[in-house]
């Protein structure tokens, strides 16, 4: 297996893009710490994981508070046996909210960032002791298209994961030489099993149209993320993975 002998935490990962990261790690032989709000859904995909054979753990936290980080990191340690994976996917919630940036407010601009990226900061801090003490870590942000192109009324989200992927870098930067790896994925639209369960047929065509290819599902992450995760991807550190189906280079509108 892929992931043999690692031990990952992913957080929000009790639905949607994290879950399908949490539950391909598992099947590749990862420990996984599945991570988030919702103890019921949490506790599911534990007991999916567990019924194919795997290894898992539910651990909830409030990622905008730093010291419920560095107490997820810990738990997680303890639970797992070490930590020598870390998926950054959590967000905060505050950034469904459209607003054009001069009606941003002070507390929607702190939310979002905090929730998303100084989160993201305080969970590297504390796994990249661990991921010291074994002797090699990869950890994999889950950024979004939104950094490079960004779309009206997301520019706290824009900001935060443009500093994602900054983060990326300064840290792939500073532990490169410990066989620690950081990387980023650039992921676009990916369908929502409850935000597009009653999407128009002319939703769906706008969608389709962001893509050279077909609109994203879960699991197109997490086979990047996983990989990323493995020893198949050591040679690879700092980097910012577009995963959005060829939307980065054009629109597939535009190819008619």
């Amino acid at each position: 297996m892929r992931l043999s002998g690692e031990s990952i935490l992913v957080t929000g990962s009790t639905a949607g893009i994290g879950k399908h990261i949490a539950l391909m790690c598992a099947r590749e032989g990862a420990r996984v710490a599945v991570h988030g709000r919702n103890r019921e859904r949490g506790e599911a995909v534990v007991a999916n994981i567990i019924k194919a054979g795997g290894q898992g753990v539910f651990l909830p936290a409030d990622l905008s508070q730093e010291r419920a980080c560095a107490d997820l990191i810990e738990t997680a340690a303890q639970k797992l046996g070490g930590l020598t994976g870390l998926v950054n996917n959590a967000a905060a919630d505050a950034i469904g909210e459209r607003m054009l940036f001069a009606d941003e407010t002070s507390e929607h601009w702190n939310n979002v960032i905090t929730g998303t990226l100084s989160s993201a900061a305080w969970l590297t801090r504390g796994a990249l002791r661990h991921m010291l003490k074994a002797g090699r870590g990869s950890i994999v942000n889950v950024s979004s298209r939104q950094a490079e192109r960004a779309s009206p009324g997301f520019g706290a989200y824009a900001a935060a994961k443009g500093g994602m992927n900054a983060l990326t870098r300064a840290v792939a930067v500073d532990y490169g030489k410990k066989a620690i790896r950081c990387n980023a994925l650039s992921v676009g639209y990916v369908v929502n099993e409850r935000r597009d369960a009653g999407m128009t047929e002319q939703r769906r065509a706008e969608v389709e149209a962001m893509h050279l290819t077909r609109p994203g599902q879960p699991d197109d992450i997490a086979y990047a993320a996983v990989f990323l995760l493995s020893r198949e991807a050591e040679f690879i550190t700092g980097t910012l993975i577009p995963v959005d189906g060829g939307a980065t280079i054009a629109r597939g509108k535009v190819l008619g």
